[in-house]
């Protein structure tokens, strides 16, 4: 897909400055997008990325098993050669992985055009971003924070293109996590998918922009991470409802078991309550003077009678 018209392009300073927007070079930028040569590109990246160091051991190289584990005849059981066979726990492996070589070759005609592809797929979104001149004095990261936060691309990924090697400005970006600083001319078409927003240096695509005096501006509070609001579908909204009725009917019925519950465990000690208490019985040694008293007293009758005749 080419269009003939030449892209444009947003351009600030080195502090974040907005400036008068840049017309991007027609040889590079012409809206040339060629999906398959992108992923044919990208996938050759991932896949010589690959150091193919996998292994695993066969039979021949288990130690162990150099002896029949039993005689071939007269044990009843299936003969077997080796201890180290894969059929044997701690044994070989069938099929396993070997080192290999991952490498795919691609052509640089092929790559110069993923490349190209690459750079007005995000020019044609809006990603890309022109900075006058990057011009650092000493390794700052504070300072490479600030140019994002003042673009609001600092919760994204960010790929800065320099104009040739600049140890100061890739010393900055090392410690950040979605920032990779590296020279236009090594960039890949992998690099430029793998970024949402691409900032590049003027003088890196030939039209150089004088820096700008600018006076110190206020420090903008950094926002790494930004919460983006899911649309739901219809379908979502629609089961809603019946989601809400299910939750009620669910909290109605866990409410019911529990007064459930509560109501068997405070039966016992109702009942307890209730129940009158138990009369104690006469003890042994009151029985049994009782017992004495009335032996005595009709063993005293007969002889009074006795007396009275």
């Amino acid at each position: 897909m080419a269009d003939s018209t030449n892209l444009q392009a947003s351009a600030f300073t080195a502090q974040g400055t907005p400036r008068d927007t840049v017309a991007l070079p027609g040889d590079t930028f012409d809206g040339t997008v060629n999906m398959p040569v992108m992923h044919l590109a990208v996938k050759a990246y991932l896949a010589n990325q690959r150091q193919g160091t996998h292994a695993t051991k066969t039979r021949r190289f288990v130690v162990g098993g150099n002896q029949k584990p039993w005689a071939q005849k007269g044990t009843g059981r299936a003969r077997q050669g080796s201890t180290r066979a894969p059929n044997w726990p701690g044994g070989g492996t069938v099929f396993g992985p070997e080192p290999r070589s991952y490498r795919q070759a691609i052509t640089r005609q092929a790559k110069a055009l993923a490349r190209k592809s690459a750079l007005n797929a995000r020019a044609g979104e809006g990603a890309l971003h022109v900075i006058d001149a990057f011009q650092y004095d000493a390794p700052k990261t504070s300072r490479l924070l600030q140019l994002l936060a003042r673009l609001d691309v600092a919760h994204k990924k960010v790929l800065v293109l320099t104009d040739g090697v600049k140890a100061n400005v890739f010393l900055s970006g090392r410690n950040l996590k979605n920032v990779h600083v590296m020279p236009y001319s090594d960039v890949s078409a992998f690099h430029v998918l793998w970024s949402d927003t691409v900032l590049v240096e003027s003088a890196a695509l030939g039209t150089v922009l004088e820096p700008m005096a600018e006076k110190e501006t206020a420090r903008v509070k950094v926002v790494k991470k930004k919460k983006v609001e899911r649309s739901r579908k219809p379908e979502d909204a629609e089961a809603e409802p019946k989601k809400a009725a299910a939750r009620k009917t669910a909290a109605k019925k866990s409410a019911a078991k529990a007064a459930k519950k509560a109501k068997k465990a405070a039966a016992p000690a109702a009942a307890a309550k209730k129940k009158p208490a138990a009369k104690k019985p006469a003890g042994k040694a009151t029985g049994k003077a009782t017992g004495k008293a009335t032996a005595k007293a009709t063993a005293t009758k007969p002889a009074a009678r006795k007396k009275g005749k």
